[in-house]
């Protein structure tokens, strides 16, 4: 039995007549004839009583009949899918995050990759940096969005596609919240609440290479992976943290921010794109594109900017 045979066998069913069937399915009816002979020796049992003013089906041929639908419909979405997948239109779409992607670039992204892509399945794994690196060097990801600058090495090819700057986050009542004017130095003597590695290696590194080259090593209190959970320990009071300024679009109000005077390409970070030339899928492709489009169009409205002051 196969799949021709099955389409031959509702096309007979449907029409109750071989020579209606034949054209329908534009063939010439002996063939067909022959086909829903081999499929009933195939079966064993006759699927159709042949009649002076038609054929009908036996109840061997009703019984095989739902299924026979349902066969072909499979196969038809089975290929289509396939197809869909082939052209990036369609499959599934592994991305792995950072927690940062989440505040102004996945509602950018997603609402529109789906309403673009409807078939596209998303699987969405929230991780670190490093592992999203790695599942994407092994092929467990499709597409990974870290934290950039890299201070580790990887295979995967990495793009920039949403800018920020850190800035100083800070308890509400703190006096440095008050300043008009804020450097790096002037946190020299607080307590600091920092990113921990080796998960959050890379913002880490640069957290600590801001205060070095402010002429200050900073007095690590506490330690965390997530920003979202650096931000709780600088509102309950722990110490400040140096973070990235779209952080604030979920802040409380219980916390400041403040962005530093002066020009400093240390505080300049990004989310990237991570693929790998040897594994990108179609679908991955067209949502890294996707990214560079709204990379390059305008930020998320409501989503204020920090000015230095």
């Amino acid at each position: 039995m196969n799949l021709r045979q099955l389409r031959h066998f509702l096309a007979v069913a449907d029409a109750l007549n071989f020579r209606k069937a034949a054209e329908g399915l534009h063939m010439a009816q002996p063939p067909l004839s022959v086909s829903i002979k081999r499929l009933e020796e195939d079966l064993g049992t006759p699927l159709f009583l042949r009649e002076r003013r038609g054929v009908r089906l036996t109840p061997a041929g009703a019984a095989m009949l739902a299924h026979a639908r349902q066969a072909v419909f499979h196969a038809g979405e089975a290929r289509k899918s396939a197809t869909e997948a082939a052209v990036g239109v369609g499959g599934l779409l592994r991305i792995g995050f950072i927690g940062s992607a989440t505040y102004t670039l996945f509602p950018r992204v997603l609402p529109a990759f789906r309403e673009r892509y409807p078939r596209v399945v998303l699987e969405l794994r929230e991780t670190s940096t490093r592992d999203a690196l790695r599942a994407v060097e092994a092929g467990e990801l499709d597409v990974g969005l870290v934290r950039y600058p890299l201070i580790e090495s990887t295979s995967a090819h990495l793009l920039p596609v949403e800018h920020d700057q850190l800035v100083a986050a800070l308890p509400r009542g703190s006096p440095l919240a008050e300043r008009r004017r804020l450097a790096v130095r002037d946190l020299a003597e607080q307590p600091f609440v920092i990113y921990a590695a080796p998960a959050a290696l890379n913002l880490r590194a640069q957290v600590l290479s801001v205060c070095q080259a402010a002429g200050f090593a900073p007095r690590i209190v506490q330690e965390a992976v997530q920003v979202q959970t650096l931000l709780s320990l600088v509102e309950s009071g722990l110490g400040v943290a140096l973070v990235p300024s779209a952080s604030q679009a979920q802040a409380s109000m219980g916390l400041a921010f403040k962005a530093f005077t002066g020009a400093n390409e240390r505080l300049d970070v990004a989310i990237a794109v991570a693929t790998h030339a040897q594994t990108e899928s179609p679908v991955a492709k067209r949502f890294r594109e996707l990214l560079i489009e709204v990379s390059e169009g305008t930020t998320l409205p409501g989503h204020p900017a920090i000015t230095p002051p």
